[in-house]
């Protein structure tokens, strides 16, 4: 006779991902708490008070945009996010958190920037969400360092008041 035998999970998972960047560590620093920065490589809304507990949003409010507390920015070194209870997402008595760690190789030429994610409960219906999160800033990253190692170009038709983003010139 064979039994059935159901696995119950509990506690919380994470992600981790590593990305490598070939310019200076102040561009990498800007690009993750300038707004407008950050919708270049994110291609959405963002809104970043760039303080501890000062908000920090990626996309739009209340449309599938992800809001956090800033609970760690150590300038050009670290910035830790406590994401903000989202009626998107299933329930949770867990804290979702992503903290970002950089550090300067080569001098300050090239940049090893780590996410590391944790918090996510280990429960199918988070399974989703979970997938979604891990996979989305996978992607952000991509965009972030390709934005960063190859900036827009001006365009020589721009007006001559205007600049490029500071951070990307």
């Amino acid at each position: 006779m064979s039994m059935t035998r159901t696995v119950e999970r509990a506690g919380t998972r994470g992600y981790a991902h590593l990305v490598e960047l070939h310019v200076p560590l102040a561009r990498v620093w800007h690009a993750l708490i300038d707004p407008r920065l950050m919708r270049i490589w994110s291609g959405k809304e963002a809104e970043v008070d760039g303080r501890r507990h000062g908000l920090y949003r990626l996309g739009r409010a209340g449309d599938g945009g992800r809001e956090a507390q800033i609970d760690i920015i150590d300038a050009r070194r670290r910035l830790r996010l406590i994401y903000l209870p989202d009626s998107s997402m299933p329930p949770t008595d867990s804290v979702l958190v992503d903290d970002f760690l950089l550090d300067a190789r080569r001098g300050d030429k090239m940049v090893s920037l780590r996410l590391l994610g944790s918090g996510i409960p280990e429960s199918e219906q988070w399974d989703r969400p979970y997938v979604k999160i891990r996979n989305g800033w996978e992607r952000y990253l991509s965009r972030l360092k390709n934005t960063l190692e190859n900036p827009p170009v001006a365009n020589p038709k721009m007006v001559a008041r205007e600049r490029p983003l500071r951070g990307l010139d």
